[in-house]
């Protein structure tokens, strides 16, 4: 079974900067993508308020986060929270969720030989050629993560969710 046809698949993944989002019709199939880059105090209400516009733009069927609960990821203590707001924003609207953690994307693309996370963002920009001029230059050891890296962990959520049997949950 797949995914209905009409219903979009909104992933979201926070970042120390804000965040970033990917909206797919179907797997491989984006309709929309970006880094929303927020660097002021009231980081999580800007977010929040930002995702609550996009829920409302796209009405999404399946809003897809990062598992930060205590079995999840570990993320910083302000990531939870806004994770834990999106998560009843969606609720409120009647968007239905699903989080993975960390472990369950690398998983999802060990079958494809991608082993870190620089590894699944090259992956990612292969299956979709439209994400190649995203893909920020390798890393050096002294360097902060690129902003766009958040695109690509987007979307490595939204493909981790296409793999998983909740996918044919919703069909």
């Amino acid at each position: 079974m797949s995914l209905r046809p009409h219903v979009h698949v909104l992933a979201v993944y926070l970042s120390t900067r804000g965040f970033g989002f990917v909206l797919f019709e179907g797997p491989l199939s984006p309709v929309d993508w970006g880094v929303k880059d927020v660097r002021r105090s009231g980081k999580n209400d800007a977010c929040l308020l930002a995702i609550a516009k996009m829920l409302e733009r796209y009405r999404p069927g399946i809003l897809v986060l990062q598992d930060t609960s205590e079995r999840g990821t570990p993320r910083a203590r302000r990531i939870r929270h806004l994770n834990v707001a999106i998560a009843e924003l969606a609720e409120s609207v009647g968007i239905e969720r699903i989080a993975f953690s960390r472990s369950e994307v690398m998983r999802a693309f060990a079958n494809v030989g991608a082993l870190n996370k620089r590894q699944v963002a090259e992956t990612i920009a292969r299956k979709i050629p439209a994400f190649e001029r995203y893909l920020p230059p390798v890393r050096k050891p002294w360097m902060s993560e690129d902003s766009r890296m958040s695109l690509f962990d987007a979307a490595a959520l939204a493909l981790t969710f296409f793999q998983s049997p909740c996918d044919e949950q919703t069909g």
